[in-house]
């Protein structure tokens, strides 16, 4: 999933009046060339999320390891009290590779990979146990350069999922344990955290935690359109816009960016009542749905794998983007391509970037990460 770059009008988040004026102009306004190529000066934590951490685990397993779990070569679940042993015999019987993940996290550290300098300028929250997996993943994200601050506790284990990798077959158990522990008065409201919150200025959270701590998501919402930041969500998945409607639509009104793909997007109509199955319409529907932060218009990005990323311009404007073509034989793992597309977008959004920039670059990390197993990446982006 790449793009190729459209001959669009330039259009920042933050420039709706800017984006009324320039039609009339019949040349557009240059800046100087310098100020063409100097990004927005990026200091630490201007970029924060919040979601369920787990401790990727992946290894190469045989077919009887699969068969004790009753695990399909290339499935995704979520672990059941069967599959609990899984997670300890994954390490002493093969040999094992630990990544930082969960999607928010995979996203931020994606993002972090892309801006490369400073360091720490992606924050991220979330639970974990007091645990030996639990200090793996804090190794883990420091390598990535993330500020971490997990809120530890000792009533569930550390959350992990096991990649068991058999050819060209990935199965992926998942245990959320202590993701599903988070909570807001025990670590973002405390003023050390908060303080944290306060020095970011976009803010990016997937659906999935909506699971988790709904009253977290709105506080930190409120914040960012209080303070006309930008509050950026992911739809994460068909079952959230279908069981967690409720908190869906409560964090709605606060969101600047919505993120998804053509599967959620088509569930989200539905649940909706939007009464369209075309990507385009559902955009547009999304994006005018009621926002509280009047100063920006709310953007819709839905990608479509293989397929052009749409996204709303304010209006009826629907834009499409090309994604640069792969040979088939060069995908290796689609799994990670979502939260490495959308941590591609933030890459440039907190650097204030036009958004066809934003696209480029999602379109970008995510070719990068179909062609390697897991949510990992070279040492440094090639990416311009």
């Amino acid at each position: 999933m790449a793009s190729g770059e459209p001959r669009a009008k330039k259009l920042r988040l933050s420039d709706e009046k800017k984006e009324k004026k320039s039609p009339e102009k019949k040349t557009p306004e240059k800046r100087p060339e310098s100020s063409r190529k100097s990004p927005t000066k990026l200091g630490p934590n201007s970029l924060f999320g919040m979601g369920n951490p787990l401790l990727d685990i992946s290894a190469v397993v045989d077919k009887d390891f699969l068969e004790k779990y009753g695990l399909k070569p290339n499935d995704q679940i979520l672990a059941e009290d069967k599959h609990k042993a899984l997670f300890e015999e994954i390490v002493k019987k093969f040999k094992v590779e630990y990544h930082a993940g969960g999607a928010t996290q995979n996203s931020i550290k994606i993002a972090q990979w892309m801006i490369q300098d400073p360091h720490k300028v992606c924050t991220f929250f979330g639970c974990i146990g007091e645990d030996t997996f639990g200090e793996i993943l804090k190794q883990k994200a420091e390598e990535a350069h993330v500020d971490a601050y997990y809120y530890e506790q000792t009533e569930e284990p550390t959350g992990t999922c096991a990649a068991c990798i058999t050819g060209d077959n990935r199965s992926l158990v998942a245990n959320l344990a202590a993701a599903n522990c988070y909570k807001k008065d025990k670590h973002l409201d405390l003023k050390e955290n908060w303080k944290l919150v306060e020095k970011a200025k976009v803010y990016y959270i997937a659906g999935f935690f909506l699971t988790v701590s709904l009253e977290s998501i709105l506080k930190v919402a409120k914040h960012a359109s209080e303070n006309n930041k930008l509050f950026t969500l992911n739809l994460s998945a068909p079952f959230i816009s279908q069981f967690f409607k409720d908190a869906l639509m409560e964090v709605m009104p606060y969101v600047d960016v919505l993120f998804g793909n053509e599967t959620e997007a088509a569930t989200f109509s539905k649940e909706q009542g939007f009464q369209t199955e075309d990507i385009e319409e559902i955009a547009k529907k999304a994006e005018a749905l009621p926002k509280i932060n009047k100063k920006r218009p709310r953007i819709v990005v839905f990608t479509q794998g293989k397929d052009g990323t749409i996204m709303t311009k304010g209006g009826d404007k629907v834009e499409t983007f090309p994604v640069l073509k792969i040979d088939q034989k060069d995908i290796v793992d689609t799994n990670g391509a979502g939260d490495a597309f959308v941590g591609g977008f933030l890459s440039e959004l907190v650097q204030d970037k036009e958004l066809e920039q934003c696209v480029k670059a999602g379109h970008y990390a995510a070719n990068i990460i179909i062609r390697r197993a897991g949510c990992t990446f070279p040492e440094k982006p090639d990416f311009h």
